[in-house]
């Protein structure tokens, strides 16, 4: 499975899990050097995971908040601990 952007792949592996809808690759398998961490709003200080917001910058353009993971998710969350989810501009 490819996470894409605008023809650029940000993500790709055989090893996806789905969890509420969306599909998480493994950090090892994301182009992190594309992704830089987005200011914590309130409501994501709020989340009991940690989550951590992403904007994707490619060639100059920044797709804000478009990335995420949890830095620290709970029993329930294990399952999408390391790994990175897309939404927005990004296609899975």
């Amino acid at each position: 499975m490819k996470a894409t952007l605008k023809r650029h792949v940000i993500a790709e592996s055989n090893d996806v899990v789905e969890c509420d809808g969306y599909q998480y690759f493994p950090a090892v398998a994301v182009r992190m050097e594309w992704l830089e961490k987005a200011p914590k709003t309130e409501s994501d200080r709020a989340c009991p995971h940690g989550v951590q917001f992403y904007d994707v910058v490619i060639e100059g353009t920044r797709h804000e908040r478009a990335a995420w993971s949890y830095e620290a998710p709970g029993a329930a969350m294990q399952r999408i601990a390391r790994r990175v989810g897309f939404w927005n501009d990004v296609e899975v």
